[in-house]
């Protein structure tokens, strides 16, 4: 089995701020859809706050590609009671 992209979907992109001494600012990003976006939403949080630690998110939707995974699995093994093995 192989997971290839979905070229169908945008990936999403998000940031928490987490610059704090006793708790973290917590601004968000909210979902973008590059890392350009993202890294602009960054830079106007830090000039604007001054902060400077972030935690990031990224997300992609993937598509599993048919393979060996899909065929039908194994037959049980013979020494099992044949009500086990339906």
């Amino acid at each position: 089995m192989i997971t290839v992209p979905d070229p169908l979907a945008l990936p999403a992109f998000a940031a928490v701020c987490v610059t704090g001494e006793e708790s973290n600012c917590g601004a968000t990003s909210g979902t973008l859809h590059t890392p350009d976006e993202l890294t602009h939403w960054i830079a106007g949080h830090c000039a604007r706050a001054g902060h400077q630690r972030y935690e990031q998110t990224v997300r992609a939707m993937l598509r599993a590609e048919p393979g060996a995974w899909q065929q039908s699995p194994p037959a049980p093994p013979p020494h099992l009671p044949r009500s086990w093995r339906q």
